[in-house]
């Protein structure tokens, strides 16, 4: 019992430092802009670095987990996290501070990855692992609602380096409880790294995000932009292809033959590249276009990140009486309401503007993220759990990333900046406000069908048929 303790803890605690630093940087990015002297294409790359970092590597640090240990990769990812902590505060220019974010998601990606794992081996009582989920899915949406109003106190109060340095002690920390506290496991039967996956998924991530974020600035029919599109579109059919061919895939697309699986990624994708990405915007309009500070810019979000937090908490005793299929959707409806209202917001509101859409949008999310955590888990065996979540993270950290560059692409850039005409950035944060509303449904109608009834084809099936695979590969190659 007190290692299920420690687990949950040190687990909560390491998702809520890399979910901060997913958000904590939003209210920071001005003075971020001012310190550096850097736009809004390098602001763009302080999230997208993380976030696609996280999401090309996260996959292959699911099977590295499986195969080597979990809270041994669970300890390289902590130490990683932190050393790039610090880099990211000694950062003396936009390119060494992105750099440095890169490497702090991967680290991230290592954390992320093993977590649900380490939640499912140490609570295999489906009923106490529901608990479980709910905490964890309250430390997810309240460490990234939070995030701004942690970044906006540190910033305002010591500067905005000092949202990096927090991890320092909070990552050490983390490491003492994991080496003594957390229990290892692993999958006897783990996969090997597939190499061949993992580059041609990362290449096709960032020149997709590279394109979405230049497009704007150099035409997107420009012949650089059309290169890069179908770079992106080369290299993620290549990952598909080797996926199909390889004998031991980082993403074995059988997977997807489960409707509960696909749904789960199909709605983590959704929330993440719609209310996760339009964070940065809708801070920035507070910033610059209202005039808040940092502090006051996170304050606003103070309400509806309180709410959420009771939302997911009591998720744990709806588990009886409401399916995940109604959590899910229900939660993506109300998030696309709530994103919808966001766009009551003018050029010459009050801040309170924007608390209904958010509080709405935030009750969306308290439902979602405990219903959809379970869902990823149960939709592969146990042991198979570093997988499960190592996907379920991909879908996650890509959805980021590919929002924010692709609402951004909506927005002008100068005006996000005090420069340019503020009424064509509150336009074009309408636009992505209500894009990111249509996916948000779009998210909830895929939920709806594809988690109605169980799939026709098991996970347990589809892992089934691979490892025979799998296991008559290695005796041939021993041989």
């Amino acid at each position: 019992m007190r290692t299920q303790r420690w687990t949950l803890v040190v687990v909560c605690a390491a998702t809520a430092m890399l979910m901060l630093d997913i958000a904590v940087v939003n209210t920071a990015l001005s003075k971020i802009a001012s310190d550096l002297h850097t736009g809004l294409h390098g602001l763009q790359w302080v999230v997208d670095a993380y976030t696609l970092a996280l999401a090309s590597t996260v996959l292959t640090a699911g099977s590295l987990a499986d195969r080597f240990g979990r809270r041994r990769l669970f300890t390289a990812g902590l130490a990683l996290f932190t050393g790039a902590s610090l880099l990211c505060a000694l950062a003396g220019d936009i390119t060494f501070l992105n750099t440095a974010r890169a490497v702090q998601g991967i680290g991230a990606a290592i954390m992320f990855a093993v977590s649900l794992a380490l939640l499912a081996n140490a609570f295999p009582d489906p009923r106490e692992r529901i608990g479980a989920l709910a905490a964890y899915g309250a430390t997810i949406g309240a460490s990234f609602a939070v995030g701004p109003l942690v970044g906006g106190a540190l910033t305002s109060g010591l500067g905005w380096r000092w949202i990096f340095l927090l991890n320092l002690p909070l990552g050490l920390a983390c490491l003492a409880i994991t080496r003594t506290r957390v229990v290892e496991s692993r999958d006897a039967l783990a996969r090997r790294v597939d190499l061949a996956g993992l580059l041609t998924l990362s290449g096709g991530l960032f020149l997709l995000i590279l394109a979405l974020l230049r497009g704007n600035e150099e035409g997107w029919g420009s012949a650089a932009i059309l290169a890069e599109l179908g770079g992106a579109a080369a290299l993620l059919g290549a990952f598909l292809a080797v996926e199909v061919r390889v004998a031991e895939p980082m993403l074995p697309l059988g997977l997807f033959r489960n409707g509960a699986f696909t749904g789960a990624q199909a709605g983590a994708f959704a929330i993440s590249a719609s209310f996760f990405a339009v964070f940065l915007y809708v801070t920035l309009y507070l910033q610059q276009i209202l005039g808040l500070s940092a502090i006051e810019a996170g304050l606003v979000y103070l309400p509806g990140t309180v709410i959420m937090f009771f939302v997911s908490a009591a998720t744990s005793t709806l588990g009886d009486r409401v399916s995940p299929r109604a959590m899910v959707s229900g939660g993506l409806v109300l998030v696309a309401v709530g994103l919808g209202l966001m766009t009551l917001a003018q050029v010459d509101s009050s801040w309170a503007i924007g608390l209904p859409g958010s509080i709405v949008a935030m009750i969306g999310t308290g439902l979602f993220n405990p219903a959809i955590s379970g869902v990823a888990l149960g939709s592969v065996p146990e042991r198979q759990s570093g997988l499960a979540a190592g996907v379920s993270d991909t879908f996650r950290q890509a959805g980021i990333a590919v929002g924010v560059a692709a609402l951004g692409a909506l927005i002008p850039a100068g005006a996000a900046l005090g420069q340019g005409d503020p009424a064509a950035y509150v336009s074009g944060l309408h636009d992505a406000l209500w894009v990111g509303a249509g996916l948000c449904v779009a998210g909830a109608a895929a939920c709806w069908l594809l988690l109605r009834r169980p799939s026709t084809a098991s996970a347990g099936d589809v892992i089934a048929d691979v490892e025979p695979a799998i296991a008559g590969a290695r005796v041939l190659e021993a041989a």
